[in-house]
């Protein structure tokens, strides 16, 4: 006669269950303690919201088009940036901008906004032709930017 073995149960036993849940708990209350206090507004997305507009303004002066300009606006609860026909919103959250034209004193951003216009090479062509402008955003805390005389948008002053 031979023996029988019986099938060994497969599964994940009480205890481990247990320890994934709880570490699934420990992650959450870690994820949400790092975002609940932080605000919609961010300097990153401000660079990049800059960056693409004036982007598609250098694109299309490069190509010719009539529409080779950024509008930078400072709305009442938002920033906007207009190029070429497509419009990119930015919460403000409590934040100021401001900018500044060949070294002189920071000016706010008016709600008629700013405008930033590009020559045949990609260049600024205005308000002050080949001129980095330096914008601030102020807030709980300052960021600079800098949108080079060459259509540049890199983090801090201009040189």
């Amino acid at each position: 006669m031979g023996k029988v073995v019986a099938a060994r149960a497969r599964g994940f036993t009480l205890v481990e269950l247990v320890i994934v849940v709880i570490l699934t708990a420990v992650l959450a209350a870690v994820g949400i303690g790092l975002f609940a206090n932080r605000s919609a507004f961010s300097p990153l997305l401000a660079t990049q919201q800059l960056s693409s507009a004036t982007l598609l303004a250098q694109q299309a002066a490069l190509a010719g088009n009539s529409s080779k300009s950024v509008v930078i606006r400072q709305l009442s609860d938002k920033l906007e940036f207009d190029a070429g026909g497509d419009t990119f919103t930015l919460s403000r959250e409590g934040t100021s901008m401001s900018y500044r034209l060949s070294g002189g004193i920071f000016l706010t951003i008016p709600a008629a906004g700013l405008t930033v216009s590009f020559d045949v090479l990609g260049r600024i062509a205005a308000p002050v032709a080949r001129e980095n402008i330096d914008f601030r955003i102020t807030g709980s805390s300052q960021f600079n930017l800098c949108l080079s005389s060459l259509g540049a948008v890199y983090q801090g002053a201009c040189q």
